[in-house]
């Protein structure tokens, strides 16, 4: 009688290693608006949160990544009106913003013009934001939808110019706001990475 003896072998092996270091840089922003009536008293109150443009993330990647001597030309600050809206989009550029109208002249409501131009505190914590709030006098009665931001090159104050690069656009998370001729709309912003 042969005996036999089957052997076998195995090997297992596993790692486990942890998640490691990542950081992200997303760009968001809020718009916080409050409108007054001609007596000063508050008459509502809302956030914006924004879409911070594709275009607007590539003219600031390439600002602070490859700007040299670098000037702003801007930021300029305007407010969406409810005029043919549709949607705000990442893809909307100053030029193409099929979704939206800029409220000031041609669309309702109108506001003493130009387009506000931003003024800035230093950056702290991650976080930029205006030195004061803006301030728009309604001149002509309507509904708003919430604010943009425009700058780069070739970006003017004028309402309804089409030129520069959009930033950011936000939509009221409370919804359509009425206003009315003698109302004051001060509008504040901040953006974080």
């Amino acid at each position: 009688m042969d005996e036999k003896v089957i052997t076998t072998s195995a090997a297992d092996a596993s790692v486990v290693r942890g998640a490691g270091l990542m950081e992200k840089a997303e760009a968001h922003g809020r718009f916080i608006v409050r409108c007054f009536d001609k007596a000063g008293l508050l008459k509502w109150e809302d956030t914006a949160d924004n879409v911070v443009t594709t275009v607007g993330k590539n003219l600031a990647l390439d600002t602070y990544l490859a700007g040299s001597g670098y000037t702003v030309t801007g930021p300029f600050m305007g407010l969406i009106s409810s005029v043919s809206f549709t949607a705000v989009a990442a893809a909307d550029t100053m030029a193409s913003h099929g979704g939206w109208t800029e409220a000031g002249v041609t669309n309702a409501p109108t506001y003493t013009a130009p387009r506000k131009t931003a003024a800035w505190s230093a950056a702290s914590a991650g976080s930029k934001a205006l030195s004061a709030a803006l301030s728009f006098a309604i001149t002509g009665s309507g509904t708003i939808k919430g604010c943009f931001l425009a700058y780069g090159t070739g970006a003017v104050s004028t309402i309804d110019n089409t030129a520069g690069t959009l930033y950011s656009a936000g939509l009221f998370t409370g919804g359509d706001k009425v206003v009315v001729n003698t109302d004051t709309v001060n509008v504040s912003y901040s953006t974080s990475l």
